[in-house]
């Protein structure tokens, strides 16, 4: 069983790159999952069913791996319940602010060779990366 989180990783991936090229070519739209979500509750009537179905597809997708064995989960304790709502308010935010999020910028931006995502890649990268670290530090210290 040691292969298949390779394996399920490499697969998520091709996914994720597939379906924003689906996406891009059949209707010319960026397959960024914060700008998808918004569409779907705040869109023109007309949009939202596209966008609907695809977050669906997407929520289905990690259910349908682990039906089949090829996800494994942790069950996850110890986080207060406000550091955890804090953390999905500020990654909205800052998907908000950075007019994007790693789906839209790391994933299509890139591929498109776009400046302003690899630079929005980049800062959202070195963020995660600090607070990770500076969670860790101050977690050992207490």
């Amino acid at each position: 069983m040691e292969g298949i989180p390779v394996i399920a990783a490499l697969s998520g991936g091709v996914l994720i790159g597939l379906a924003a090229t689906v996406l891009l070519l059949l209707d010319g739209r960026i397959a960024g999952i914060s700008g998808i979500l918004g569409g779907a509750y705040g869109g023109q009537r007309g949009d939202r069913a596209w966008r609907v179905a695809f977050l669906a597809g997407l929520a289905s997708g990690g259910w349908l791996a682990l039906i089949a064995g090829l996800g494994e989960t942790a069950e996850r304790s110890g986080y207060p319940l406000g550091l955890l709502v804090a953390a999905g308010l500020l990654v909205g935010f800052g998907s908000r602010l950075g007019s994007g999020c790693t789906s839209g910028h790391g994933v299509c931006g890139i591929a498109r060779l776009s400046p302003r995502s690899m630079a929005a890649t980049l800062v959202f990268t070195l963020a995660g990366m600090i607070v990770v670290a500076g969670l860790r530090l101050a977690l050992d210290l207490l």
